[in-house]
């Protein structure tokens, strides 16, 4: 018997190119110019003819029950011939506030507006703030 003849076809696997992109150019879009600015007010500030500025006098010290401290001396209307009594914010902490203080304050504290406090006069600057701790004799 004669023999067939065969033929044998190879498989063969198609192989997928790759293909590469090519970079792009972004551009960047222009906004449409408006055809008029917007115009924006500026206000004027008024000036006052001067801020309020706070002094305050602060004295630390415990006079017992029923006894009050005094202050006196010269600006914001104090006097040195009559005392102004100070608000008693806790019971070792005085306090003498101020907004009508142009210049510098001189003062001392005064127990029941009667008994001077040791020591030399003191001073505060207006708008600044003094914290003493005052002693009698």
């Amino acid at each position: 018997m004669p023999k067939k003849a065969t033929t044998t076809k190879k498989k063969t696997v198609a192989k997928k190119s790759v293909t590469k992109k090519a970079a792009t150019k972004k551009v960047a879009t222009k906004k449409a110019a408006a055809s008029k600015p917007k115009a924006t007010k500026k206000v004027a500030s008024k000036k006052t003819k001067s801020a309020i500025v706070e002094t305050s006098i602060i004295a630390n010290i415990d006079v017992g029950f029923g006894n009050a401290l005094f202050i006196r001396g010269n600006g914001a209307g104090l006097s040195w011939e009559t005392g102004t009594e100070l608000k008693n914010i806790s019971d070792s902490e005085w306090s003498f506030t101020t907004s009508s203080a142009s210049d510098e304050l001189a003062f001392k504290f005064l127990l029941n507006d009667e008994i001077w406090s040791d020591g030399e006069d003191l001073t505060v600057a207006a708008g600044k703030t003094s914290i003493s701790s005052p002693t009698f004799s």
